[in-house]
């Protein structure tokens, strides 16, 4: 096996991957932060300063194939900066589509848990907590939900009960950051050899939470503002930091908006188990839940059993997912088109040239 510090969270799985391009003299390396022509990488001989090869940014077709905060890739050593040659296959990736056009958008890679963040000083909502469950169960990581800020809502125990109904088995925490309690709740995952991404609207306390949890001020926070409890942003980048216990610990910064991308038909079984559970109970495999009798979604409606806001969240959600997937399809091509017109204007150029 190659070797790597243990906090770095190589896996056996990864040396098959990584066989190739140790063939060629190049080092496995870690992506701990982020910025825009630049990568912090932790390798085995300490922290350096990368940037991607001609190659490799010629290569990718989209954004989804370049590095992100916790990948894993080949890294080529040289005086100054170095180059990232390759990524490896990710088992894990949280992902969005770009806020305000195509694209798609690597919010975390490798990560083994994903805690879902939302303050109960305004933050504290249900549909959107559904959306964020929907996009982690399918990122390959388990979900973990953490009610930040218990000590500025009267009545915690009801939000608890109430995140509880929605995440269906997924863990929820009820924390205060700022008193440092519920902390002890979180030992199973902080483990070594863990990856855990924190996600959260701004202003829900993710900086002071990984202030507790590295034992220091690693981070700056911020007041919300007083009128509608919205956050500043405090972080401006995505990184990985390393917690004392031998997990890695991830910070993004704020996400004011949540778009679904490609196949989550396997996430809908964590926020939506119940509504799943009820659909297999409908006298026709293809219900549409419309108007076809012996519909029993349509019946839990009509009793009570099922809350009419759940109903349309699950439908929102669907006819999202649906759009999500054609998009998906015609996004690729659309690359995949733009790539090969790319290579051929480069061909007709170079042809030029030669017989100038």
């Amino acid at each position: 096996m190659l070797f790597l510090p243990a906090w770095t969270c190589w896996q056996t799985a990864h040396d098959i991957d990584f066989e190739p391009y140790a063939q060629l003299g190049w080092q496995p390396a870690r992506v701990v932060a982020e910025f825009t022509d630049r990568y912090t990488l932790w390798t085995s001989d300490g922290e350096c300063t990368a940037t991607l090869s001609g190659k490799l940014r010629f290569a990718a077709l989209g954004r989804q194939d370049l590095p992100a905060v916790g990948d894993w890739v080949a890294y080529q050593a040289s005086p100054g900066i170095g180059l990232i040659q390759a990524v490896l296959p990710r088992h894990s990736c949280f992902s969005r589509r770009m806020a305000g056009g195509p694209g798609l958008q690597i919010v975390a890679a490798n990560m083994d848990t994903v805690l879902i963040v939302q303050g109960l000083d305004g933050d504290f909502n249900l549909r959107r907590l559904e959306r964020t469950l929907l996009q982690a169960s399918a990122s390959g990581a388990a979900p973990v939900v953490l009610l930040n800020k218990s000590d500025q809502h009267p009545e915690p125990q009801a939000c608890l009960v109430a995140a509880q109904a929605v995440a269906g088995a997924t863990p929820v925490v009820l924390l205060s950051a700022l008193q440092g309690v519920g902390f002890s709740q979180l030992q199973p995952w902080l483990v070594p050899g863990q990856t855990l991404v924190l996600l959260g609207s701004s202003g829900v306390g993710k900086s002071t939470i990984i202030n507790v949890l590295c034992g220091a001020e690693r981070m700056a926070t911020q007041a919300n503002r007083s009128d509608d409890s919205k956050g500043r942003h405090t972080t401006t980048h995505r990184q990985l930091l390393p917690l004392a216990s031998g997990a890695w610990l991830m910070d993004t910064p704020g996400m004011r908006e949540l778009h679904l991308w490609g196949d989550y038909e396997d996430g809908f079984d964590t926020p939506f188990a119940d509504l799943e559970a009820l659909a297999l109970r409908c006298r026709y495999r293809d219900c549409s839940h419309a108007q076809e009798p012996g519909c029993a979604l349509q019946a839990a409606l009509a009793d009570g059993e099922l809350a009419p806001e759940r109903w349309r969240s699950w439908q929102k959600l669907m006819r999202e997912q649906a759009y999500a997937a054609r998009q998906e399809d015609a996004e690729l091509d659309r690359q995949a088109r733009a790539r090969w017109k790319k290579i051929s204007q480069s061909a007709r150029q170079q042809s030029r040239q030669k017989y100038r």
